[in-house]
């Protein structure tokens, strides 16, 4: 009974009031935990962004540098296939150009031979020496003969400003 009554002796305000205390002490240590261990999320998150922040800066130089250097090889392919190009149809005109028909025709064509029996005939169309600027082709629709005298006296002319 003895018990019975140190229990009776507190009062329920008494044990109220020590519930609360006891309360107050867990909610204060929680506190406390929750603001350390946001202290040390922000410490961690700061390093974090730090890292993050000096691998950016060490890495965007060379991804620069990367970039460059993968556009200029696609222009240097761009550039190698251009000239894969023009060394195919070049190839192609030698090859051309080592039958003797083709040879043959072209060689009538540009100096304008004809072969025994053939009457040669050029056109001259009236007006087209007035016309203006010569075109860059036009060397090959005129006579050779015409084309060697031109050469001649371009060098005199040459020549004679020295």
């Amino acid at each position: 009974m003895a018990r019975k009554n140190d229990g009776e002796r507190f009062s329920t305000a008494t044990r109220l009031r020590v519930l609360g205390e006891q309360t107050a002490a867990r909610v204060y240590r929680s506190q406390s935990r929750r603001q350390a261990h946001r202290s040390r999320l922000t410490g961690r998150a700061a390093i974090l962004v730090l890292v993050l922040c000096a691998l950016i800066v060490a890495l965007a130089y060379p991804m620069r540098q990367y970039i460059a250097q993968r556009d200029e090889i696609a222009e240097l392919q761009r550039e190698l296939s251009t000239h894969q190009d023009d060394v195919e149809r070049l190839r192609d005109e030698k090859a051309r150009w080592q039958d003797p028909a083709f040879a043959r025709q072209r060689i009538r064509e540009r100096l304008h031979y004809v072969l025994p029996g053939e009457t040669g005939y050029t056109a001259l169309v009236p007006g087209a020496a007035s016309a203006g600027p010569e075109p860059e082709d036009a060397a090959a629709t005129r006579p050779w003969y015409t084309n060697v005298l031109g050469g001649i006296d371009e060098a005199d002319r040459a020549a004679a400003l020295r």
